[in-house]
């Protein structure tokens, strides 16, 4: 480990793993009134010293900060700390995880442009795609997750972008990275992204198999208090640049005091992921062994149709289990409203168990018929595992199951 004496004032990883990483990296200690954390800048503008200290600024002599939209000392501790845990060269904040997304979407694709992604994709991601980007003269291209060859087959002349979640929400199917490092090979000019909010980057970094981008909703497991929304993206220097001028122009940027919340949440982020995990794994197991449950959705179970892919390129699994109750929408209700511990909410990743019903909250302005057609039932239940002791949220699951 390098001495705290080198290590003070230096932005660069420490080289230790990524709980350590968690802590120190992107951070400079003691630089501001000898603070130990990061302090809150709550500007909007920056003060020119003199007219030699715009020139040195406009001439890109000297690298400073301007003006709120173009970056923050606080947003920039936050950018640095999470590219270090990504294994990316560097990060760029947004105030959601959609804003990231579709900022990103539309540096890329312009008019006769062409897009991928697939079925399983996040709800909003999807209806992006699928219904406003047409709108702007772009073609879409949606294909069935796990299907490659049929992802390879869609790949097309003007295919800018791919676009991609793993695992997805609410059925956590796993793509296979070496399948996508193939196709970045294959086809170097195309932007491949991966959401990897449900994976984060303590159970696997898409970047070391060639995706471009990686994009998280900071709010759910980086953040993990259920007090912050945010969004990155990381990669390559050149393409984050791209993303940041049209954020420029856009103006979807995080407050000073969100990048705060996001930094402190970081400082946990190992220690939960840990817990999380084993949690999710240990629930998932319970659930599956309940006769009143139809099906449990988990990476980790031997049952999951991509474990295999999912025990070979991810270091844990998560905290969100989804499963299928057996019952009509009244056994449903009563399931529900019988939990006591697990708290009925949208979201996830935080130190709270959440509990969300797909058919009567994400999916409640579709018909039944159409929300089938997508895989979400009526006794379909995403829960999303917080930090408690394990053995009090599988009392609370078993309670409420006894109430079907």
């Amino acid at each position: 480990m390098k001495s705290e004496k080198k290590r003070k004032g230096n932005y660069s990883p420490l080289g230790c793993g990524i709980t350590t990483e968690s802590v120190h990296a992107g951070e400079a200690h003691g630089l501001y009134g000898d603070s130990l954390t990061q302090p809150v800048f709550l500007t909007s503008t920056y003060v020119f010293k003199n007219t030699d200290d715009i020139e040195a600024f406009t001439s890109r002599k000297n690298r400073r900060f301007e003006y709120g939209r173009y970056g923050n000392p606080t947003q920039q501790a936050a950018e640095r700390k999470l590219a270090v845990l990504e294994g990316a060269e560097t990060c760029l904040l947004f105030d959601s995880g959609m804003s990231a997304i579709t900022t990103s979407l539309l540096t890329f694709l312009h008019q006769g442009s062409h897009v991928i992604t697939t079925d399983d994709a996040y709800k909003k991601t999807l209806l992006f795609c699928d219904k406003w980007l047409p709108g702007f003269g772009i073609e879409r291209t949606i294909v069935k997750m796990g299907d490659s060859a049929a992802m390879a087959a869609a790949i097309k002349k003007n295919t800018a972008v791919v676009i991609v979640e793993s695992p997805t929400n609410p059925y956590l199917n796993v793509l296979d990275f070496d399948f996508l490092k193939k196709l970045k090979k294959k086809h170097p000019g195309v932007v491949f992204i991966v959401d990897s909010t449900f994976g984060t980057p303590y159970n696997q970094r898409p970047i070391e198999y060639g995706a471009d981008l990686v994009i998280h909703s900071v709010t759910k497991y980086l953040g993990g208090h259920n007090d912050l929304m945010g969004g990155a993206v990381l990669g390559g220097a050149g393409l984050i640049g791209k993303i940041a001028a049209t954020q420029q122009m856009m103006g979807g940027i995080i407050d000073p005091h969100g990048s705060y919340l996001l930094i402190r949440g970081l400082k946990s982020f190992s220690l939960r992921m840990e817990k999380q995990n084993k949690s999710g794994i240990d629930v998932a197991e319970f659930l599956e062994a309940q006769s009143k449950v139809k099906r449990v959705y988990y990476p980790g179970l031997s049952s999951h149709p991509h474990h295999c892919v999912a025990k070979r390129q991810m270091k844990g699994f998560g905290g969100v289990v989804t499963f299928e109750i057996d019952c009509d929408t009244k056994g449903v209700k009563r399931f529900l409203n019988a939990l006591r511990l697990c708290l009925l909410a949208p979201s996830l990743g935080g130190a709270e168990s959440l509990v969300s019903h797909p058919a009567s909250m994400s999916y409640y302005d579709y018909g039944r018929e159409e929300r089938l057609r997508l895989g979400i039932t009526d006794g379909l239940i995403r829960l999303s595992i917080g930090i408690e002791a394990v053995e009090d949220i599988k009392a609370d699951l078993a309670g409420a199951l006894k109430k079907i």
